[in-house]
């Protein structure tokens, strides 16, 4: 049943077709309710005010658990009201109660189409498929068509130290504004920029091997040395190289064997092996 071109009522017998394949072109908010539930009937007409202000930007679909309760339970709905948000096929949000229409409506915002997504979408199976300098364009295209996405500067950034630019991806993350440039992840990114840069300015790693076996206590070379095994793949050896640059000189680069260690860690994950055993090599250095 509709009740309008933005708002829909599903039945087991079309809530695939209403909401999981419909959520492949656009977001669908889905409002498990009841008739006896007093807070439903306060959230659904902000629900559909909402639905009405997007003119189908995103869908709401209707689910009524009294008439639908198999479909209730194969949703895993404890509670009334409960909102699903999907996207692509599969549930990427929700909230559960009542809530201010400000927080819905960021709540939706955060899922809707943006300008340059559709480049974004090749740039980034691009990168994953080896091809940066393809992942390049693509970004750039994205962000001319919407230069205040959040992500796409930070990606962009991640594409240019694929295809060695670091040089471009600096450029990129320091036009950031100052207060995105000190969050986690733009630091990561600036770390290994300075990597590739300490490994392009210090030439071949064979004469950084050579530098070192004439004086351990190189430390520039050690340090290059290690971004250039870092770039290469090689982690265990990196992550060896920055460990021996902290127990010779914590100073060094006003501490950048450490925080070298740290983008190697964010670049594996967390769950990484290697991860968790330098983690604790590391932190016996510094306690």
């Amino acid at each position: 049943m509709s009740e309008g071109p933005f708002v829909r009522e599903a039945t087991a017998a079309d809530f695939h077709e209403l909401v999981v394949e419909a959520s492949r072109r656009v977001p669908v908010l889905v409002d498990f309710w009841a008739g006896w539930c007093a807070p439903c009937r306060m959230l659904k007409p902000v629900l559909e005010a909402l639905a009405r202000e997007y003119a189908g930007r995103f869908l709401l679909t209707t689910v009524d658990t009294e008439a639908e309760p198999e479909l209730a339970a194969r949703h895993g709905i404890r509670s009334l009201p409960t909102v699903h948000l999907y996207r692509h096929g599969e549930v990427v949000d929700g909230f559960v109660g009542v809530q201010p229409e400000g927080a819905i409506r960021q709540l939706i915002e955060r899922h809707l189409e943006r300008p340059g997504d559709a480049h974004r979408r090749e740039a980034l199976a691009a990168l994953a498929a080896g091809r940066p300098e393809e992942a390049v364009e693509r970004l750039r295209q994205a962000l001319a068509l919407d230069p205040e996405h959040p992500r796409l500067p930070l990606e962009l950034a991640e594409a240019l130290l694929r295809a060695g630019r670091p040089a471009e991806a600096r450029e990129v993350l320091e036009g950031l504004p100052a207060d995105r440039q000190v969050e986690e992840e733009a630091q990561r990114l600036l770390e290994r920029v300075a990597l590739a840069e300490a490994a392009q300015a210090a030439g071949d790693p064979g004469g950084l091997r050579a530098r070192l076996e004439r004086d351990p206590d190189d430390l520039e070379a050690r340090y290059a040395l290690g971004a250039h095994l870092f770039l290469a793949g090689r982690h265990r050896e990196a992550l060896e190289q920055f460990l021996e640059v902290m127990r010779r000189d914590r100073r060094f680069r006003e501490d950048g064997a450490r925080r070298a260690m740290l983008a190697v860690f964010a670049a594996l994950g967390e769950e990484h092996p290697l991860v968790q055993d330098y983690r604790r090599r590391m932190a016996s250095l510094l306690y």
